[in-house]
């Protein structure tokens, strides 16, 4: 895996891994773009390399601004991962491409579908979160005190989010016994990426969670790229009831709610969301 440092238009720096450039078959190679959850850097999943390498699948992806080596963008929506995405792909020469984001990753991956649609050819979004202004959806539904109450923050505004930041108070996030064995296992990888993720103090995430309850910048509804949904039954920190809501907005969709899973336990079925995303791009 290589990793490298863009310009952008507007003078940041977008800091991006590529385990793929210059291999042999490299223009073979299924481009899968990583979006990374909150709050973690933006390196691709290592626990799913074994497999990718089996299915000739190429990861490309980058730190969000603010985290790792990434410049701050404030005030950013979802949908600005666009333009991000744009810069990374043109840069390295690359023009059909399928995405995949977990947690905060995968509003991420839902926007670069929506927004670039000739360019996206499918997506998967594992435990990623519905619109807050989601008609129907009891947002809030479902979440452990920790993970609402850190929401319901961001909802009040960038003051009152920092306020709750700076209290130190977590509470209870979620995670069950099935989350604290994948973390303890293979996915134990998603320690080495949220620590420098918070290494610099927690804008980044404040960015993130703000994005998370504010307009996202564009509508689920318009992906026309097949997409699978993943989530955990016994997720807490985001219920699956975020990505039923979304499945059933996008006619291109597929659900798998996996009943005794939790937000990071899951992964365990993103091995065979890959084999999906690469399944679904044949013939287009």
């Amino acid at each position: 895996m290589i990793e490298m440092d863009l310009p952008t238009d507007d003078g940041r720096t977008l800091h991006c891994y590529d385990t793929g450039a210059g291999l042999s078959g490299d223009a073979e190679r299924l481009v899968v773009f990583w979006h990374h959850g909150t709050p973690n850097t933006g390196a691709p999943p290592q626990p799913l390399f074994a497999e990718s390498e089996r299915l000739g699948v190429r990861w490309v992806s980058y730190d969000r601004p603010g985290y790792g080596g990434s410049s701050p963008l404030p005030d950013r929506d979802v949908a600005s991962v666009a333009d991000d995405v744009t810069t990374i792909i043109d840069a390295l020469g690359i023009d059909r491409l399928a995405t995949m984001g977990h947690s905060g990753g995968g509003p991420r991956a839902l926007a670069t579908a929506a927004l670039l649609p000739d360019r996206v050819r499918a997506v998967v979004s594992i435990s990623g979160i519905a619109p807050y202004d989601a008609r129907g959806l009891d947002w809030y539904a479902g979440m452990a005190d920790g993970s609402a109450a850190s929401l319901r923050a961001a909802a009040g505004g960038r003051a009152a989010k920092e306020r709750h930041e700076a209290s130190g108070d977590e509470g209870d996030i979620g995670f069950i016994a099935a989350d604290e064995a994948a973390l303890g296992g293979e996915w134990a990888w998603f320690l080495d990426v949220v620590r420098p993720g918070v290494a610099s103090g927690p804008a980044p995430l404040i960015d993130d969670d703000l994005s998370a309850v504010t307009p996202w910048g564009f509508d689920p509804a318009t992906i026309t790229a097949p997409t699978l949904f993943v989530a955990g039954g016994r997720d807490a920190m985001v219920p699956s009831s975020h990505s039923e809501w979304l499945a059933h907005r996008i006619r291109s969709s597929e659900l798998w709610v996996e009943a005794d899973d939790g937000h990071v336990s899951v992964m365990h079925r993103a091995p065979a969301a890959l084999v999906w995303l690469v399944d679904a791009t044949a013939g287009r």
